[in-house]
Formats: C-alpha cells, sequence, structure tokens
C-alpha cells in the first residue's frame, strides 16, 4: 500500500500546492472576510477560545470551506501572559478540516498582528497560496498588572530601558516629555484626541471602554483619572485586555466570487533600531518611510484617503502619527485635532473605530482588528461610526517604542 494511501487527496493537494508565477503576472490580495471578538477582560475564555472564535466567524464570513485555506498566520505576542509558548496549531482547533495545514506564528511586539497579515498577504502573492487565514490573539489579564508591566517591557531595549525600571507609559511618557519641551506644552491637545476615541469608542459594541468621557474628564487629573506617568493621564493610554480578530485573505481569483471584497492597494514596513538611544525619536523617520512608502506605492496622496485607523497605544502616538503621515509639519500635528479633520465629517477621521487607546489593546489582536474595521467600513458596515462614502483607508500598526512600522492601504472593490 502506498504510504499516502491514509491521505485523502484534499490533504495531498494542499501538501504541494504550487501555484506559479508566470511572467508578466501581478497577483492582488484581498479580504474577502473576517471575524472580531469584543477586546475587554475575558474571564470566561483562555487564548484558544478566542482564536476558535474568530476562526469560525471569518470562514463562515468569507463562505470558504476550511479544507480550501493553504496556510494559517496567527499575529502573538505572548511573552508569558499565558503558559502557551507554541501557539500556531490552537487555530486547527476551530475545524478538524484545518489539521496538516501549514501555520506559523509571528510576534513583532504590538504590530504581530500586522505581521501576521504581511506574512498572508506574501503567501498570496508569492504564488504558494490562494486562500489565507490570519489570526491576532492575546489573553493578557490572567496575570497581574505588573506582570504585564514587566512583559511589555521586554519589548524595549531592555538593557537601557526596562533594565532602568522603565516600562512603556514611562518610556510614551518621557517621548511626551520631550515633544513638550521642543514644540511647548501640549496636555490639551492629548486630552482632546482622548475625548475624540473615547466618543467613537461609545458608539462601537466591541470596544472595551464605551463611554464618552468628554475634554474636561480627560483634561483632568483625579482619583478617576490618575496620572500614571507625567504627562499620561489614564485617559492617555490604551487599555490591557483580551481579544481576537481574523481575517480570510484571497488572491484574485477566489475573490471574484466572494460574497465581499476588500483589496490591499499597497503595504510598506520599516524597521528602526531598537534603542531609543540611537534615534531623534520625535522625527518619527520610521513611520514617515512608511507612509510614504505606501502612498508612493499606491501612487496616492494623504489626501486620497477616506480615514485612517492609528497605533494609539498612547496619545501622544496619535498626535506624531498626524505628523508622520504629513498631516502637519513637525511639532503642529495639534492643528489636526483642533482643526476638526480627524474627526468623523473631518477631512480625514483618524480612529472612527474608537483606536485602541477605547477599543482596547491586546496586543497580538490589534493590527488584525485594524484590518477587519477598515474593511467594515469599506463595505460601510461601520453603523454609527460609519464614513460615509469611504473608498480608501490607510492603517498604521506599531511595534515596541515606534520601531516595527506597519502601513496599510485598502479600498472599495
Amino acid at each position: 500500500m502506498p504510504f499516502y494511501s491514509t491521505f485523502s487527496m484534499s490533504d495531498i493537494s494542499k501538501a504541494f500546492r504550487i501555484n506559479p508565477i508566470l511572467e508578466g503576472d501581478n497577483i492582488h490580495t484581498s479580504i474577502i472576510g473576517w471575524g472580531h471578538t469584543r477586546f475587554c477582560r475575558h474571564d470566561d475564555k483562555d487564548l484558544e477560545a478566542l482564536i476558535v472564535e474568530v476562526t469560525r466567524q471569518a470562514i463562515a464570513h468569507a463562505e470558504v470551506d476550511s479544507k480550501d485555506i493553504d496556510a494559517i498566520f496567527l499575529g502573538n505576542f505572548n511573552g508569558g501572559f499565558v503558559p502557551d509558548s507554541f501557539t500556531s496549531s490552537l487555530v486547527l482547533q476551530a475545524d478538524p478540516d484545518l489539521r496538516f495545514t501549514p501555520a506559523t506564528r509571528l510576534e513583532n511586539a504590538c504590530a504581530s498582528g500586522a505581521a501576521a497579515v504581511f506574512a498572508g498577504i506574501d503567501a498570496i502573492e508569492s504564488g504558494r497560496a490562494k486562500t489565507v487565514l490570519v489570526v491576532g490573539a492575546e489573553k493578557m489579564t490572567a496575570v497581574s498588572g505588573k506582570v504585564v508591566g514587566d512583559i511589555l517591557g521586554s519589548a524595549s531595549y531592555v538593557k537601557e530601558e526596562a533594565s532602568t525600571g522603565l516600562n512603556f507609559p514611562g518610556i510614551f511618557a518621557r517621548i511626551a516629555q520631550d515633544y513638550f519641551r521642543r514644540y511647548g506644552e501640549h496636555a490639551d491637545t492629548l486630552a482632546r484626541i482622548a475625548a475624540k476615541n473615547h466618543a467613537n469608542g461609545a458608539k462601537k459594541p466591541l470596544a472595551h471602554l464605551q463611554k464618552d468621557l468628554g475634554f474636561a474628564f480627560c483634561r483632568q487629573t483625579g482619583e478617576d483619572n490618575p496620572m500614571v506617568a507625567a504627562p499620561l493621564r489614564r485617559t492617555d493610554c490604551s487599555t490591557v485586555a483580551d481579544g481576537a480578530a481574523a481575517l480570510i485573505l484571497s488572491s484574485d481569483e477566489i475573490a471574484r466570487s466572494a460574497p465581499q471584497q476588500v483589496r490591499f492597494r499597497a503595504t510598506a514596513q520599516v524597521n528602526d533600531f531598537l534603542p531609543m538611544s540611537r534615534r531623534d525619536i520625535l522625527a518619527m523617520e520610521g513611520p514617515k518611510r512608511a507612509w510614504q512608502q505606501a502612498l508612493g506605492q499606491a501612487g496616492m496622496a494623504i489626501s486620497d484617503l477616506s480615514f485612517a485607523e492609528v497605533h494609539d497605544c498612547f496619545t501622544i502616538a496619535e498626535l506624531l502619527i498626524y505628523e508622520a503621515m504629513g498631516l502637519a509639519p513637525a511639532g503642529q500635528g495639534a492643528q489636526v485635532i483642533d482643526s476638526g479633520m480627524s474627526f468623523i465629517g473631518g477631512a480625514l477621521p483618524v480612529n472612527p473605530s474608537g483606536g485602541l487607546k477605547a477599543k482596547g489593546h491586546p496586543v497580538g489582536a490589534t493590527g488584525v482588528s485594524m484590518h477587519v474595521l477598515s474593511a467594515k467600513q469599506l463595505v460601510g458596515e461601520m453603523g454609527d461610526l460609519q464614513v460615509a462614502g469611504a473608498q480608501v483607508g490607510g492603517i498604521f500598526n506599531m511595534g515596541g517604542s515606534i520601531v516595527a512600522n506597519y502601513v496599510s492601504l485598502l479600498e472599495a472593490v
């Protein structure tokens, strides 16, 4: 009996599938389905349960058969949040038909989700896959707040940063202090960014924080809004949360018959030096290059975007991202929020989902979530948070202290 007789032809074709690219071929990647949990404290769900939930949602939404998925990529930072360090095959728990599908875990700090998305795109555009499942997931609340801080601190340049007691609120507080010294005090600006994102999150059922706090609350320091690391208050910091999100990516051949389709117009990844001591961090050189590369690849200007979902792990990050995107010169990002540009209804809404600030930031899930919510905007399914006439969305997912920088441009089809 031949050695392969115990395997189905589906198993064999999956293991050996090769889609050769002919000279002149130009394969595009589209999103054809998605799934998303609420980001919050899930005491009743472990990491596996979160992964399984969104995997099933995405497969059902895309109306694909699990046996037709050629590759799986999981964005998961972990670092000690849960005991499981080998998590890629947890995705297979969602459906027996996923057995024997190649599965790989991607880790790139808070950009682990975007790393998984980009790996999926590479698999399709290299011709190695036609349909890919991408999952981003994190279970953060099973450990104490101190342990969470220590784990996240390991994504810094440890011997100069975390080993000196500097955690990520401290890192971004230092960035905010440097910004204030160079460009003047901007506490009001940070509070306006927080208030905008909380107002958006209040309208989003999947968000962690669903309360419109208002500018006055975000600007004050008190028992309900303590200073975490000056000048950053609690309302300037994204939340520790559990959650997962998933995407089904496909080639044009598959996407043409899908129930929905959102196409990647361009992607760019730029990594910078890990030590902050080797960079002028306020110059945002990595994010700036990533945006320029993606826009150049697409033949677009920033003004062509309908909205952007960006990595506001702290409010100072969103302010700096305005400048990296080219919405304002260095030191003048306050103009973007003060003018109303970044609000829903403004010239370029930024974080209409509520951003990490209100939505929550389960590290490995964040980059995938950004793509899910942007796809929903582009097919007109964001309800009260819908950006009217959205045609092109920009996504910026960032890992570490502005080290790993990923930009995606998505377009409606």
